[in-house]
């Protein structure tokens, strides 16, 4: 007898006791063929109609029902793509933000000093800025004394900036004027410190006062240089000191800083007074745009959002919220209410 190892070469081969595809039917003793499974084929275009038939027939037994469901289903694929197109838009803005605090330039610095530009140097020579030809001025600026109060704010931020190691001085304020040419505010106001010396603090200032070149009106003086601080510290300020007229401080400390709910006792405010010629002038002007802005806090309506677009003459594209994703929401809110949504330093 030959013995065979399992799964040897010459094991034996298996034996079919059966054909394959058949049934043998043991009562009888035949076989007969197995039988195929049927395959329904797929009709896409009956199961439409289909479905189309039983929708109809729906809707003439419940149409309200019916509607509602489908307003539903519309309603809440609307809100998922606002959902994925908000996020991915975020994802985004944070990509471009995709640095390391060791690439920020002034990463150590916490509290932001923002002079607010009030017009645009157009003499070749800055050794002239005392006097007002020097500087492009609107009507109601053309008062003897106007350039040396713009020299003041200059001046006081410097000083503000000096006396705190880490303070940020931002010079604010774009190209506002036509006829000035493509000068900004802000870079008016830097040269003009530059020629200055520095007001004897060039050692200790100049290498952290910088320029925010796009605002429009004193929000966006405020808003726009917040931004700018996070750009370049990677942090939003603690504190928050802004250099204007003296007249100007209810707009600022009070009306501004609440739109962008900074906290009161973080926000302090420096004011210098107007030319004497100008004063009487300019409160009655000052009351005007108060008024405008308590009614629209954020400037984005009616004649404050025209006087800003008059102020963008050659337009230029704003590079925020970018820098600052954090706050987006805030610079895209318009309302007359404050800004419902988290703030970073709420």
């Amino acid at each position: 007898m030959n013995k065979y190892s399992f799964g040897s070469s010459g094991s034996p081969k298996s034996f079919q006791a059966y054909p394959r595809a058949v049934e043998f039917d043991l009562e009888s003793g035949t076989t007969r063929r197995a039988r195929k499974p049927k395959n329904s084929p797929f009709h896409p275009t009956k199961m439409i109609n289909s479905l189309r038939t039983r929708l109809q027939y729906y809707y003439k037994m419940h149409p309200l029902l019916v509607f509602i469901i489908f307003l539903s289903l519309g309603v809440t694929i609307l809100i998922v793509l606002s959902l994925y197109e908000s996020h991915y838009r975020m994802m985004g803005s944070y990509q471009k933000l995709d640095v390391s605090s060791g690439d920020y330039p002034f990463p150590k610095l916490r509290n932001l000093v923002m002079v607010a530009g009030h017009s645009v140097y157009t003499s070749s020579s800055c050794g002239q800025a005392d006097k007002e030809d020097s500087w492009f001025l609107e009507s109601y600026q053309k008062n003897p004394g106007q350039a040396a109060t713009f020299i003041r704010h200059i001046q006081e931020g410097v000083e503000i900036a000096a006396k705190d190691d880490a303070a940020l001085l931002l010079f604010s304020g774009g190209e506002t004027r036509k006829d000035a040419g493509p000068r900004s505010e802000a870079q008016s106001y830097w040269s003009v410190a530059e020629f200055r010396g520095w007001f004897g603090m060039e050692e200790n200032v100049r290498w952290r006062a910088l320029t925010e070149e796009h605002a429009r009106d004193s929000f966006e003086n405020l808003l726009f240089s917040v931004c700018r601080f996070r750009e370049l510290t990677g942090m939003y300020p603690y504190n928050i000191t802004v250099v204007s007229y003296d007249f100007k401080e209810e707009r600022f400390a009070h009306l501004h800083r609440s739109a962008i709910g900074f906290p009161e006792p973080r926000f302090f405010y420096i004011g210098t007074p107007a030319s004497q010629t100008s004063k009487e002038a300019a409160l009655k002007g000052e009351a005007l745009v108060r008024a405008q802005f308590q009614g629209d806090p954020y400037g984005c309506q009616g004649s404050l959002y025209r006087k800003k677009l008059g102020r963008d003459p050659f337009h230029r594209s704003i590079p925020y919220p970018n820098g600052c994703p954090e706050i987006e929401g805030l610079f895209r809110y318009c309302g007359a209410a404050p800004y419902p949504g988290s703030l970073p330093w709420s």
